[in-house]
């Protein structure tokens, strides 16, 4: 059985990191998000919901046109190992065409709802040619409400290096810590000569590619 790759980081000799946000497109809080790496002339990675696009595709086709990648994220955010691969595929599928038709062609990269994976999943996402994302700084628990700015920043720098993937949430709940810790992290990291690039440019620069 042929299994996707997976990665919460790349190896790179470039000053090189990527942010990810999860369960958007958001009309509160996707469009502050791509304030913050609009005014630095930085890039992300978006995980968007199939569903919340259907919502909005507007802000879906804006995050795009800013430079942005889009990936998948799944129709409906469902705990994938509960389903058959039948039903995962049609998940993925159904984001899928969703992406496209935003961006014109199919995502190349997917996360998993809660990280939940199987080896149907991991098959499933090789025979469409994803690659699945993970992050380092999963401790910063940002998808909590009650999680501060100050322990998603704490946690967030102890993971800086190069070819870093962070997750955060631009969708689900009140996003204002997250915000405030993006909103410092990403001109710090830019100050430390580091570029803010999407998942696709990073695995671009592996020093195997």
């Amino acid at each position: 059985m042929v299994k996707a790759a997976s990665y919460d980081e790349v190896p790179t000799k470039e000053k090189l990191v990527a942010f990810t946000f999860d369960d958007g497109p958001n009309p509160e809080w996707t469009p502050l998000f791509l304030d913050v790496f609009r005014k630095h002339g930085a890039k992300a990675t978006f995980f968007f919901i199939g569903s919340h696009i259907e919502q909005y595709p507007e802000l879906a086709t804006k995050t795009f046109e800013e430079g942005h990648e889009l990936g998948n994220h799944t129709y409906s955010h469902p705990f994938m190992s509960k389903l058959s691969k039948e039903v995962q595929l049609e998940e993925l599928s159904r984001a899928d065409r969703l992406i496209a038709g935003v961006t014109g062609r199919n995502p190349s990269t997917f996360r998993p709802p809660y990280f939940d994976m199987n080896d149907d999943l991991l098959e499933a996402c090789a025979e469409r040619g994803y690659s699945i994302i993970n992050a380092l700084n999963t401790d910063s628990t940002d998808w909590e409400d009650a999680t501060s700015a100050e322990h998603i920043l704490t946690t967030s720098r102890a993971h800086v290096r190069n070819g870093s993937i962070f997750i955060y949430h631009d969708g689900f709940g009140n996003r204002s810590s997250t915000l405030e810790a993006v909103s410092i992290l990403v001109p710090e990291l830019i100050e430390a000569g580091y570029r803010l690039v999407t998942i696709s440019e990073l695995l671009a620069s592996r020093d195997d590619a």
